[in-house]
């Protein structure tokens, strides 16, 4: 029964919607998607990407697996950090989240 009520043609007189009225709702949820989800994300890798290559020596930070240290040495994308006196392991710069306070570790 459903179904034909579906297939039903409309009544005479009556005009259908355009087609834009009928794209408008996905447009709607598409552009609201963009500026709550994907435009805020965009600009916090943009200022990531800045903050990785602002770094220098001496720096406090944390690294994506939590790790505290200081910034011993930077090369070819790769940061050297200091996570104990005399201990130091090489990361890639891409794991270096945020900077720390200094007197976090």
């Amino acid at each position: 029964m459903l179904n034909t009520l579906l297939q039903a043609a409309p009544a005479a007189g009556q005009q259908q919607g355009s087609i834009w009225m009928t794209i408008l709702p996905f447009v709607l949820i598409i552009v609201i998607f963009y500026f709550f989800m994907m435009r805020p994300q965009q600009k916090r890798q943009k200022e990531l990407a800045k903050f990785r290559d602002n770094l220098k020596k001496g720096d406090h930070v944390v690294t994506t697996g939590g790790v505290y240290a200081k910034v011993h040495e930077i090369k070819d994308g790769k940061v050297e950090l200091e996570v104990a006196d005399g201990v130091y392991v090489k990361f890639d710069k891409s794991a270096i989240l945020e900077k720390a306070e200094a007197n976090a570790q």
